[in-house]
């Protein structure tokens, strides 16, 4: 469970004033009227999330689409790694259970790692003058 608190904590602080307004509208359907002005923090959106029963520390797939729809890659990118590395649910079992959005997640995975030393196009060096 620290895991997954350690992981809403991180995602919070990287979520701006302007960010959070685009993750609600992303979810404005899911929010009864009324209740969206009372969600001023990325702490506050997760908690609803909890409340509603749209997010705990297995079910992580809504926040993965609002994520995705709302570009923000980086954090999508945390969600995953959560997922694979703490609950241990591979990408083929997540493909096969349905439980997350994997082809997006794999395409923002690969634009955000770092290139391995086999992928780097080395340059060759200036000619020399004469």
């Amino acid at each position: 469970m620290a895991e997954y608190r350690s992981l809403l904590e991180e995602l919070a602080q990287n979520i701006t004033a302007e960010d959070l307004e685009q993750l609600k509208s992303a979810c404005r359907e899911d929010i009864p009227s009324g209740e969206g002005d009372a969600i001023a923090t990325g702490h506050h959106w997760f908690a609803f999330l909890e409340r509603h029963s749209k997010l705990d520390r297995d079910n992580l797939s809504y926040i993965e689409h609002i994520f995705e729809i709302s570009r923000r890659p980086d954090l999508l990118t945390k969600v995953v790694q959560y997922r694979t590395q703490v609950l241990k649910i591979s990408e083929e079992d997540e493909v096969d259970t349905k439980l997350t959005r994997i082809p997006s997640a794999k395409k923002y995975k690969d634009i955000i790692r770092q290139p391995s030393e086999e992928e780097i196009i080395k340059l060759a060096p200036p000619p020399k003058k004469a």
